[in-house]
């Protein structure tokens, strides 16, 4: 339940104070929520933080059934490493936020992503995990790619440095969205590695 609560207090930090700066400068609240919702960080938190809530609930529900399944627990996990490992090698240098904008960087990207793998170490069911199972978890960042090259184009506005199209180009970014997606198919090969490794102990 505390991890849960973690994850969305973070996010709902993090809303606030878009929405507060988004108010300040007279700009629209809506394009504020979907700004929100076109960050990966955003969208993998969410996933983890509803995994965790589904983990703590007692009503049966189809929803809460595949959310807690190993495969898609397991995908989540491969997701939100990724989060932990994006920021602290290629973003954390080039801010230094203060403040709450400070406690929601640090819940969203340092804290829940550990709280998560420890979760997944723990009460994650092993061994029903193929190696295979890697390349559907991978089509959530593909699909948010897509998305994020799509919204660029459209209006001029890449939620992080190493995909903007307008200063990198096509072929850099495309270069780093490949980097950053062999790096989601190894920490997806070794989670299903270490769940192998653990029902064969």
């Amino acid at each position: 339940m505390g991890a849960a609560l973690l994850g969305w207090s973070g996010l709902a930090i993090q809303l606030y104070l878009l929405l507060i700066f988004r108010w300040r400068v007279e700009a629209s609240l809506i394009g504020g929520l979907v700004t929100f919702f076109s960050f990966f960080t955003v969208l993998t938190n969410t996933l983890a933080a509803t995994v965790l809530t589904c983990e703590v609930m007692s009503r049966d529900s189809a929803g809460r059934r595949w959310f807690l399944r190993p495969t898609v627990q397991t995908g989540v996990t491969a997701s939100i490493v990724v989060v932990g490992l994006a920021y602290n090698l290629l973003l954390r240098h080039l801010w230094h936020p203060q403040g709450f904008q400070w406690l929601a960087d640090e819940l969203l990207h340092d804290v829940m992503p550990l709280l998560f793998v420890v979760y997944w170490w723990g009460c994650v069911k092993k061994g029903t995990l193929r190696l295979s199972d890697g390349l559907p978890w991978a089509i959530y960042p593909v699909v948010y790619f897509a998305y994020v090259l799509l919204r660029g184009q459209l209006i001029g506005v890449y939620p992080y440095p190493f995909v903007d199209v307008d200063k990198l180009g096509y072929p850099q970014v495309f270069i780093n969205a490949g980097q950053i997606l062999l790096g989601f198919l190894l920490v997806s090969g070794a989670l299903i590695g270490v769940d192998r490794w653990r029902v064969g102990r």
